[in-house]
């Protein structure tokens, strides 16, 4: 079993949250979770295709940090397993789904897939395939903000980005360059690492010289913070604290979000180098429960509340799907079209 990082304790006593809060976290989560079982289901019934990564597991980083950003205001650049931090920033279902089916109703016209969502009017910025490959487009968009504000004298320009990427990306170039870049003119941007503790099969404590990502923001001067990926309620306390201290022109924040994929690398990956002791002591960390239980505990909700969630989140995913197949295919007329700024 490859070694476990301790992860940082969080004091549930200071958190401050009413039940409406408290359920939009949960059901946001749980639209998560039942979207991306609904698609390994139609993966494996061959409705689906391409390469398909599953974000099962990771729901509290999506849910902490996108929730607490203006909703359709604030940016989103996503990375391949990009599903839920689409559901997240505000995409309908359906148009995800039918983008997961190739669909011209699909949010990026059927022409993207899974790897490449994209919602000019949820400020989702889009999937990458390519490793670390959204960390420049993020800087942009939280400099573009900065400018627009600074230089041009928009004074409702004061958008924060969020840039999430995996561990596997902080060993790229655009990592540094762009970290130090976001430092140095104190971009309004919170770039937001996932460390589900694997790169594909490699582990990230074989790949990098220095496994504390978090602590590399020290070198470029940035507050770089260290936070429980599987708890929605700490990733929000880190979350609104670097949302804050952004948008009053305060520079970056490094996150680091230790969490962990209850899948494969894709839905494609056997899943054979990661060992069962392993799993297990992340499973029983399952942040969709741990919410709940907080919710329970603290009279915010009780089990025939968040089974009535389920039970709308489930209701909503099926029709995503019912949707999916029922839509048209593209038109091949329209091969060229989107490959330019247009209409």
């Amino acid at each position: 079993m490859v070694s476990e990082r301790i992860l940082p304790e969080f004091n549930t006593t200071a958190v401050q949250i009413t039940k409406e809060e408290g359920l939009i976290l949960y059901e946001d989560m749980t639209l998560g979770r039942l979207f991306e079982d609904k698609c390994a289901e139609m993966y494996y019934r061959g409705r689906m295709f391409g390469f398909v990564h599953l974000y099962n597991g990771q729901e509290a980083v999506s849910t902490g940090i996108i929730k607490s950003l203006r909703s359709d205001e604030d940016y989103v650049s996503s990375t391949y397993r990009d599903h839920v931090h689409a559901l997240s920033c505000g995409v309908p279902p359906r148009e995800v789904m039918a983008e997961l089916f190739g669909k011209a109703t699909g949010c990026s016209k059927g022409r993207g897939g899974s790897m490449h969502l994209f919602s000019a009017k949820h400020r989702l910025l889009g999937g990458y395939a390519f490793v670390a490959e959204g960390i420049p487009v993020a800087t942009g968009a939280a400099f573009q903000s900065k400018y627009r504000r600074e230089v041009m004298g928009d004074q409702n320009a004061d958008q924060v980005t969020a840039c999430f990427f995996g561990d596997g990306a902080s060993n790229n170039g655009q990592f540094f360059e762009c970290l130090n870049m976001a430092a140095l003119w104190k971009l309004p941007i919170i770039y937001v690492v996932e460390n589900n503790k694997w790169a594909i099969g490699m582990a990230h404590d074989r790949a990098t010289s220095q496994p504390e990502i978090y602590k590399k923001a020290s070198v470029f001067n940035m507050v770089g913070v260290e936070v429980d990926g599987m708890d929605v309620l700490a990733v929000r306390q880190v979350a609104q604290e670097a949302v804050a201290r952004a948008r009053a022109g305060e520079g970056p924040t490094l996150i680091e979000a230790l969490t962990y994929r209850f899948r494969g690398h894709s839905l494609a990956d056997p899943d054979e180098m990661r060992s069962p002791d392993e799993k297990e002591f992340w499973g029983n960390k399952d942040p969709i429960q741990r919410l709940a239980n907080y919710l329970i505990e603290h009279n915010l909700a009780n089990q025939d509340e968040l089974k009535a969630i389920q039970q709308k989140v489930q209701a909503s995913v099926d029709d995503a799907v019912k949707f999916a197949e029922e839509s048209p295919e593209p038109d091949p007329s329209e091969l060229y079209r989107y490959v330019f700024a247009e209409d």
